[in-house]
């Protein structure tokens, strides 16, 4: 077969099919037109890739196929529906479902981050390995209390904001290996429980809660769900279950947990904006841990109310209890 030839016999079909596939509206007639040379474009690139591979052409007539394809089955187009049915019930789903595998994470967590501020807060010997009695001091009367307001908020909002999705993205993708999940939460546990430690030891607990409770509730939990949902995807490798094979189960739960991921997204951005704008704000601090409760209680209703009612209409039936 002639290559020259057979570019010369077709090349008004390619264009025209070319032109159709850029029109926004098309008559019933050139639609039918569209269709039938859509068909005749891909019988094209199928003889071109099998008798004639030259390069170009193939480029050429993939990408004509590519967008008359395009064209003939519809593009999906954004829709505000979907992002409110993803947060009203595959995002709290997930969540939902998963949570036997990030309370048992926050239960670990806080245990541990407890053993080490009541060790710390009880053997100053050992806080005195880590850091001098005058970074200590300074800590405790400036330094942690100004961490929270020496930046602009709205630039310390998108700085938190990307720490902490930063965090939950390697509690996650740690959660698939365990063991570096289990060495992400160690680390913030111990920092957690010496500053913790630190502060309640020289008097200034109502500070150190005062300062962490507004964000530091709901940031936690979002990073315990990620966690548990990296967590579940590693165990599924080990105990894949009757029903599904290995890779099946590893593939399913690796689906659901980038739907919690994504979504936690957004949780991340509200706890930065607390941290940011709530934290260092002026209001008394009894008023600021009160919001920060309500906002965790807030989350677990959401999660509860709206990951129960999405079970209940069997909203995705690919999801893994």
């Amino acid at each position: 077969m002639d290559l020259d030839a057979f570019v010369a016999e077709h090349t008004a079909e390619w264009r025209r099919l070319e032109v159709l596939s850029r029109r926004r509206r098309l008559s019933a007639r050139e639609a039918d037109e569209l269709v039938v040379l859509y068909q005749r474009a891909a019988t094209h690139l199928s003889v071109v890739r099998s008798r004639l591979p030259d390069p170009s052409l193939v480029a050429r007539l993939s990408r004509l196929v590519l967008a008359a394809r395009a064209a003939v089955t519809g593009g999906s187009a954004f829709s505000w529906r979907s992002v409110g049915r993803f947060f009203t019930h595959g995002f709290p789903l997930v969540v939902y479902r998963a949570r036997r595998w990030w309370i048992s994470v926050a239960l670990i967590f806080v245990a541990t981050a407890f053993f080490f501020g009541v060790w710390f807060g009880t053997h100053p010997e050992s806080l005195a390995m880590l850091m001098s009695d005058d970074t200590a001091q300074a800590v405790v009367d400036d330094e942690f209390e100004r961490y929270y307001s020496t930046y602009a908020a709205p630039n310390f909002a998108a700085q938190v904001w990307t720490n902490n999705a930063w965090v939950g993205a390697q509690s996650f993708a740690g959660g698939i290996l365990l063991l570096p999940a289990a060495y992400v939460l160690f680390e913030n546990a111990l920092n957690l429980g010496l500053m913790g430690g630190l502060m309640v030891s020289r008097g200034r607990a109502d500070l150190f809660f005062g300062l962490i409770a507004p964000h530091g509730l709901l940031e936690m939990t979002a990073i315990f769900v990620a966690a548990g949902l990296g967590l579940r995807i590693g165990w599924s490798a080990i105990a894949p279950g009757p029903h599904l094979s290995r890779a099946a189960a590893i593939a399913r739960a690796a689906r659901t947990g980038m739907v919690g991921v994504l979504g936690l997204v957004a949780v991340f951005a509200v706890a930065a904006s607390l941290e940011a704008f709530v934290t260092p704000s002026p209001l008394p601090m009894p008023v600021k841990d009160a919001i920060g409760v309500l906002v965790l209680i807030g989350f677990f209703a959401y999660v509860t109310i709206r990951g129960r009612a999405a079970e209940a209409e069997s909203f995705d039936a690919d999801v893994p209890d």
